[in-house]
C-alpha cells in the first residue's frame, strides 16, 4: 500500500490581505541593506548569484572582518561569528582571505581596528577600508624591523613561525601561547602597546624562555628568533632592555582602519581585470567554481556578492573574469574577489543565505561582515495572525535589538492610522519584547449581577512597528515591521485526518470556517513543499 505525507495549505485573498508579487523583490535586511537572489542561465548552465546592497559603511554602518576564535590559528563558521558577535552589531557577512588548510592561517593581510594581525601577501592584492568609508583595492608589503641595544636588525614574521636564522613577533592576536620552536630564543615583551602599523612600538623585556611555548596576556607580545638571530636576540635584549618594533606597510595605508587580505582584483577604476597577474594558479582562476567578492559603486555604497557552484542543475559557478563582470554589471568600480569554493558563504544574523557547495557550511580562517549599530526591528513570529482561538496564529511575538544605549520611543500603529501604543524610554543594548495585543485603558467595571465585559476585538488589517532611537553617540536610527490581523480563515479540518491511498486513489473531506467573502485557494502539497494538487481556487 503506497503512503504520500501530505499538507493541506488554505490561503485567501480578500480586501484585508494583498495579493502577492508577480516576482520577486529585493529582501530588506535591516535599515539600507538588501537582500536579492538571481538566477542567469548561460550555454554551461544555471549560475545563482547572491548580492547583498549596503551603504558607504561610516555613521550607523562599518565593513569589518572578524577573526575565527578570535585566534589566528583555527577555523570558524560565518554563521558562528555572528552568533559570537551578535551584541556587537546586527550584520550580514562573507567569508574572507584564503588559509592554510592544515591549521587555519590567513595568507593574506588582516588588520582590525587599526591593529595589525596578520601581515600581508605582497603578491597578492588586498582590501583597505578607510575611515570615510572608502575601499582601496592593492599590493601591499611588510616591512617590519626590532632594534634592542644595537642596531635595527629585519623581523621576517608576524605571527608566523620564523625562519632557521630569522625573528618573528607573536601578539596576543596568536592565540593564548606562542607554538613550541626548538632551538629559539624568546624575550617577553610586556606591556606591549597595540600592533599599528607605521609605528614605533617600544617595550620593555620582561622575561626571556628557550624553545616555548610562552604564554600571551593582552597587552603582551613576545619576540622569537632562531639560529643567528637568536643570539642577536639574546645579546642585544636581556630583561629590562627596552626593544622597539616597527611594522610598516607599504604603501602606508595611514587612513586605513580595516584590511583583509584576498584577491585578484577584478575590477579597477570601472573597468574589470582580465588579467591581474597575482600568485594564483590556473586551477584557481579559469574554472567555474564558487566565488565570493567585495566591491563597491562609485556613490560609495557596497556590494557583497555569492556566486552558488559545483551543483549541476542549479548552479555551476564563475570563473574570475565572469565574476569581473558580474561585478561591473552590478555597478562596481572596484571590487576584489575573495576565498571561493566550498568556503564561498553569505550570511545574516547567523542564517545562511546562499548554497554552499559542500552541503553544509565550511570554517574558515576569517570573514568580512557589514554591522549595523542602529536599532533593528526583529521578523514578527508571524506574518498574518488570525486571533479567532482555533489555535493557529493566534498570538505575536514582537521584539527589537540595540547594540548601544539608547533612547527608543516605540510605536505600534493600528489600520488606519491609529497609534494603539507608544512609550519613550532610554533602553539598554538588548533584545526588547513589545507587548500585543497593545495594552489599552481597563474596560469600565461590570454593574452588580452582570457579566464582565468582553474585550474589543483586535482591529484587523495592516498593523506597524516603529521604533525609533538615538544611542550615546547622538545618531538617529529608526527601523520598522508590518504584519497582518486577519480572522477571514480558521477552524481547517480533515476527515479523515490520516489518509491511506489505494492504488485506485482515496477521497477527504475539507472543511474551514469563513468570516467574510474571500477569493480562496486549497492546495495539497507533500511535506516538502511540492505541489500535489489544487482541490480550490475561487471566490
Amino acid at each position: 500500500m503506497r503512503r504520500l505525507l501530505v499538507s493541506l495549505a488554505l490561503a485567501a485573498t480578500g480586501a484585508l490581505l494583498p495579493s502577492a508579487p508577480a516576482q520577486a523583490q529585493p529582501l530588506p535586511l535591516f535599515p539600507g541593506v538588501s537582500y536579492e537572489r538571481d538566477v542567469q542561465l548561460t550555454p554551461h548552465g544555471p549560475v545563482a548569484i547572491h548580492v547583498v546592497r549596503g551603504p558607504r559603511p561610516v555613521g550607523l554602518y562599518r565593513l569589518r572582518p572578524a577573526l575565527s576564535n578570535e585566534a589566528v590559528l583555527g577555523r570558524e563558521t560565518v554563521s558562528s561569528m555572528q552568533r559570537r558577535l551578535a551584541s556587537e552589531a546586527t550584520m550580514v557577512g562573507v567569508n574572507g582571505d584564503y588559509s592554510r588548510f592544515a591549521d587555519g592561517k590567513p595568507s593574506g593581510l588582516l588588520i582590525r581596528d587599526g591593529v595589525l594581525i596578520t601581515p600581508p601577501h605582497r603578491a597578492r592584492s588586498s582590501l583597505g577600508i578607510g575611515l570615510d568609508g572608502q575601499l582601496d583595492v592593492r599590493r601591499v608589503a611588510l616591512s617590519a624591523t626590532w632594534r634592542g641595544a644595537g642596531e635595527g636588525h629585519r623581523l621576517d614574521e608576524l605571527n608566523g613561525v620564523p625562519g632557521r636564522n630569522g625573528a618573528a613577533l607573536f601578539t596576543s592576536d596568536w592565540g593564548p601561547a606562542t607554538p613550541r620552536i626548538p632551538g629559539a630564543y624568546a624575550a617577553v615583551l610586556s606591556p606591549f602597546p597595540p600592533a599599528a602599523p607605521n609605528a614605533e612600538l617600544a617595550a620593555p623585556v620582561a622575561a626571556t624562555a628557550h624553545a616555548g611555548p610562552v604564554g600571551l596576556r593582552p597587552g603582551t607580545a613576545v619576540l622569537v628568533a632562531r639560529g643567528d638571530a637568536a643570539a642577536r636576540l639574546q645579546a642585544e635584549a636581556p630583561v629590562g632592555a627596552t626593544v622597539t618594533v616597527r611594522l610598516a606597510l607599504e604603501p602606508g595605508w595611514e587612513a586605513v582602519s580595516d584590511a583583509v587580505g584576498g584577491g585578484p582584483v577584478l575590477v579597477r577604476d570601472g573597468r574589470p581585470v582580465f588579467r591581474a597577474g597575482e600568485a594564483f594558479t590556473t586551477s584557481q582562476i579559469v574554472p567555474r567554481h564558487p566565488r565570493t567578492a567585495i566591491g563597491q559603486r562609485a556613490d560609495g555604497r557596497l556590494l557583497l556578492v555569492v556566486v552558488d557552484g559545483r551543483r549541476r542543475g542549479y548552479s555551476v559557478g564563475m570563473t574570475s573574469f565572469e565574476l569581473a563582470l558580474t561585478m561591473l554589471r552590478l555597478g562596481a568600480v572596484r571590487a576584489m574577489q575573495l576565498d571561493g569554493g566550498g568556503s564561498s558563504t553569505l550570511a545574516f544574523e547567523g542564517r545562511v543565505l546562499n548554497a554552499p557547495s559542500d552541503g553544509r557550511e565550511r570554517p574558515i580562517a576569517n570573514a568580512l561582515m557589514l554591522q549595523y549599530y542602529g536599532v533593528y526591528a526583529l521578523p514578527p513570529a508571524e506574518e498574518v495572525v488570525s486571533p479567532n482561538g482555533d489555535g493557529v496564529a493566534e498570538t505575536q511575538r514582537l521584539a527589537f535589538k540595540l547594540v548601544r544605549p539608547s533612547q527608543a520611543t516605540v510605536t505600534l500603529t493600528a489600520p488606519g492610522g491609529a497609534i494603539a501604543f507608544q512609550e519613550t524610554q532610554p533602553r539598554a543594548p538588548g533584545v526588547h519584547r513589545v507587548p500585543f495585543p497593545p495594552s489599552g485603558p481597563a474596560p469600565p467595571p461590570a454593574r452588580s449581577g452582570q457579566e464582565p465585559p468582553a474585550p474589543l476585538p483586535l482591529a484587523e488589517g495592516r498593523w506597524t512597528l516603529t521604533v525609533s532611537a538615538t544611542d550615546e553617540q547622538g545618531l538617529v536610527s529608526t527601523a520598522s515591521r508590518r504584519f497582518w490581523v486577519n480572522g477571514t480563515l480558521g477552524f481547517l479540518r480533515l476527515e479523515p485526518a490520516l489518509l491511506r491511498l489505494p492504488p485506485g486513489g482515496g477521497s477527504v473531506a475539507v472543511r474551514w470556517r469563513q468570516s467574510r467573502a474571500a477569493r480562496v485557494r486549497v492546495t495539497v502539497e507533500t511535506r516538502a513543499g511540492a505541489l500535489v494538487r489544487t482541490l480550490a481556487a475561487r471566490r
